[in-house]
């Protein structure tokens, strides 16, 4: 009903402003000038949380532009775009670009080249690597979800959870919950995490072994769902939930009190999330001020009033949930290699589970 109400509104911004300039509003063709575009409308398919989602209806609030939300899961969003390329229909791609780049390359023809100002003040390792990709956030890939109740009773001490090794203790065996990474995005990046940090070098055999003894103590347990793995540890069906951190913050803003959240001091990784213009958008000005100000310092202070981290990592979140960087031991990813060997570690993490059974 809020982003109904917002839509309206800005429809009827957007109606005035077109209204009073003759039908016609502003236009920038060079995309990022000092001159805004203004008015008008803008398509966004979207993966994303309704959070992210309202931080765009913040940036068509700002500017008069009509913003539509087209809410799906990442492969729905990319096929509708695939299946619309000779007619596009929407302007940007906002979340599930790290799937288009990384895991299934033939969609990045469909996205417009553009870089988007101010990409060259955020962190080397976040910057647009591909001409196509703005990076806007960052998503926590380690973070261990436990219910405080159910860890007790188990007889083990809370405090002394605080590293990927604690996830073999026998007491756990078959009460961890933990996704596909075969088939989930975030179980993906879990994985991938743990053969970073894991090993006596990132990737190696020695990782593999720990992964090996992580499956064992699953003992068959692997959910099709991200959301039913902090589900599941909220309500007690599981006492331990290898999970990502924006939905385990968003428990503990909403008031949960049985949980805690524990960064592995192995290392914890944050990936950056992406969003990219649709080739030949309609509505092109405003696809590329959209990306503008994401990064944009007004852009960046939206996102941190939500449960993701800004990519600008000198803006703080505002939620006093969000455990500060400075208190995490933070590692970074080589994004191609994993991207490389997807396939390869993938069925080798299956072959591994299907083993243990």
């Amino acid at each position: 009903m809020k982003n109904f109400f917002k839509i309206l509104m800005i429809a009827l911004l957007a109606f005035a402003i077109v209204g009073c300039s003759g039908g016609e509003p502003k236009t920038d063709e060079g995309g990022g000038s000092d001159e805004p575009v203004t008015g008008g409308s803008l398509v966004i398919y979207s993966p994303n949380s309704d959070a992210l989602i309202d931080v765009a209806y913040t940036f068509g609030e700002k500017y008069g532009i009509t913003v539509d939300v087209v809410s799906a899961g990442t492969g729905e969003c990319l096929e509708r775009i695939a299946a619309e390329k000779d007619n596009p229909q929407g302007d940007v791609m906002f979340g599930g670009m790290n799937y288009a780049n990384s895991f299934n390359p033939d969609y990045v023809p469909l996205f417009e080249a553009y870089t988007a100002e101010g990409d060259g003040k955020l962190p080397e390792a976040y910057r647009n690597f591909n001409g196509i990709t703005t990076h806007y956030c960052l998503d926590g890939s380690a973070a261990l979800l436990i219910n405080t109740k159910e860890y007790e009773k188990l007889g083990l001490k809370l405090e002394d959870f605080d590293e990927y090794e604690d996830l073999l203790q026998p007491e756990l065996k078959g009460k961890i919950a933990m996704g596909d990474p075969a088939n989930s995005s975030s179980a993906w990046a879990e994985l991938t995490n743990m053969l970073l940090v894991k090993g006596e070098q990132p990737y190696d055999e020695k990782a593999w072994e720990f992964v090996k003894s992580f499956i064992d103590n699953l003992d068959g347990i692997q959910l099709s769902s991200s959301s039913a793995i902090y589900k599941g540890v909220v309500q007690g069906e599981y006492v331990v939930g290898v999970s990502y951190e924006d939905p385990c913050v968003s428990l503990l803003v909403d008031g949960a009190t049985n949980v805690k959240l524990v960064y592995p001091k192995e290392g914890a990784v944050w990936l950056p999330a992406g969003v990219a213009i649709i080739k030949n958008a309609p509505n092109m000005d405003n696809a590329k001020l959209f990306l503008d100000w994401l990064i944009s310092d007004e852009g960046q202070q939206e996102i941190a009033k939500t449960t993701a981290r800004p990519v600008n990592p000198a803006i703080p979140n505002v939620a006093k949930e969000m455990t500060p960087f400075s208190e995490i031991n933070v590692v970074y990813e080589d994004m191609a290699l994993c991207g490389e060997n997807k396939k390869a570690w993938q069925a080798r993490w299956t072959e591994m589970f299907t083993a243990a059974q």
